[in-house]
């Protein structure tokens, strides 16, 4: 006679319990990391868009790929936000290790960025950077890239020029390779960011990207004399850089430069009247530059007359590009009628954002010493919390305007917030304008014709 047999499940153990329970809670934590990266990464790159007025990048990557990134690093946190929202290639970020916090690090994690120690830190740099080093052979091994910016600080005024590179790129490459015993190609490649000026709203960039170095193609030289290649292939990410980017050999002559392109109206500084296509005003300025790495001598004559220049205007307390509005940028009908008819737009837009940007404005610029990361750290404040305090109004909305409008809404806001900044600085100009207007400005601007005449008759030999 056959007898029925239940089987009984061994009930789990606590600590079985606890361990799935884990599991599941970093599972969920991931996911959510990774759905708060993708909303990140989409609100970042809206904004940016409404940030820079013109964005070239010449030569774009591929999404996914084992490179290593090496940029300059003109513009300290502005640079990452950047490269990760235009330069299309998947990438993670190497960052000085003093910024990670007990807070801050699943942020930045969430983010990309992985620390990287300097013996300014206080701790074994050696050891800790084995640890990073580990973790970005994984990172390469896996397909996706790193971003190294090689010149490992950033200046505290913005300037136009490249800095010396460090070693770590190509010793994090030689790393991966040596891990995976040389059976998976690792590439090297360099980034040049050239701004019209990063801490302006609605500037200009141009994103350069290299040619890629396949760095299987040194084990040879690698396994004989690795501090020699790495040593040359730094030397060489180096050049390739310079190329990239608009370089001043002199970091002293980089101020006059800039002066003498700023009195000529034309190339990458800065310009409201603008409307040149931005890589021929590269072009330009990258011409114009190694002209005067090789020939500085030939403008040697101008650097007393333009440096009084400037030191005048300083005296009157107004700046090249107020003297050239108020004396040749003249604000016509057409503009205050299209300021009449934004109007509701710019006040939608201020009390969306210009009531909290005003506060922002004011806490960076108190707190953060070094004007290089003003720009930037005041866009990420604003994303942060202008973004999750109007995200509110979000889930509030839909049951009065339905879904779609609501979604309008949420995304018109920062466009609101442009046109209202664009308000502000139009009002701003035409009162500075009247001001300089009332003003005995001729001998001044007598001398600014001087100088344009001359700087052209220069570049023109």
């Amino acid at each position: 006679m056959a007898t029925n047999r239940i089987s009984l499940a061994k009930p789990k153990s606590f600590q079985h319990i606890l361990c799935e329970l884990i599991q599941n809670g970093l599972l969920l934590l991931l996911t959510a990391m990774r759905i708060l990266y993708f909303l990140f990464f989409l609100s970042l790159n809206y904004t940016l868009r409404l940030y820079f007025r013109k964005v070239k990048v010449i030569n774009k990557p591929e999404r996914f790929s084992s490179t290593i990134y090496v940029s300059n690093h003109a513009a300290s946190f502005m640079d990452p936000l950047l490269l990760a929202a235009f330069n299309r290639a998947v990438v993670f970020f190497m960052t000085r290790s003093d910024v990670f916090t007990a807070f801050t690090r699943p942020i930045f994690w969430m983010a990309h960025m992985l620390p990287i120690y300097r013996q300014r830190d206080g701790v074994n740099t050696k050891e800790k950077n084995q640890e990073v080093f580990k973790k970005s052979s994984e990172i390469l091994l896996k397909k996706r890239s790193l971003l190294i910016f090689g010149e490992g600080l950033t200046d505290d005024v913005f300037i136009r020029r490249l800095k010396p590179l460090k070693k770590g790129a190509v010793r994090i490459g030689f790393t991966a390779l040596e891990s995976c015993n040389w059976t998976q190609d690792i590439y090297l490649a360099t980034v040049g960011c050239n701004y019209s000026n990063p801490s302006r709203f609605r500037s200009d960039v141009v994103i350069k990207n290299s040619e890629k170095i396949r760095l299987n193609e040194f084990r040879t030289e690698f396994e004989n004399n690795p501090n020699k290649i790495i040593q040359e292939l730094t030397a060489r990410l180096e050049g390739m850089l310079k190329k990239d980017l608009i370089h001043v050999n002199d970091e002293k002559s980089a101020e006059f430069t800039e002066q003498m392109m700023l009195i000529q109206r034309k190339g990458m500084p800065m310009f409201e009247e603008n409307t040149a296509p931005v890589l021929d005003r590269w072009n330009y300025s990258n011409n114009f530059v190694e002209d005067f790495n090789i020939n500085s001598g030939k403008y040697a004559p101008l650097r007393a007359p333009v440096q009084d220049y400037f030191e005048h205007l300083k005296v009157r307390n107004i700046d090249d590009q107020e003297l050239y509005d108020a004396s040749y940028n003249k604000v016509g009908f057409g503009a205050f009628l299209a300021q009449f008819f934004l109007f509701p737009i710019c006040l939608f837009g201020a009390i969306h954002c210009g009531l909290f940007y005003f506060g922002i404005k004011r806490f960076v610029e108190s707190k953060f010493k070094r004007p290089v990361f003003w720009g930037s750290t005041k866009l990420v404040m604003m994303i942060l919390i202008l973004g999750n305090l109007n995200l509110l109004l979000f889930f509030l909305l839909p049951q009065y305007i339905g879904a779609w409008l609501s979604l309008a809404y949420f995304l018109f806001i920062p466009f609101s917030g442009c046109i209202f900044h664009n308000g502000l600085a139009f009002w701003k100009r035409v009162i500075r304008n009247r001001r300089i207007r009332s003003m005995n400005v001729s001998d001044i601007l007598k001398e600014r014709l001087t100088l344009s005449e001359k700087i052209t008759n220069l570049t023109e030999q």
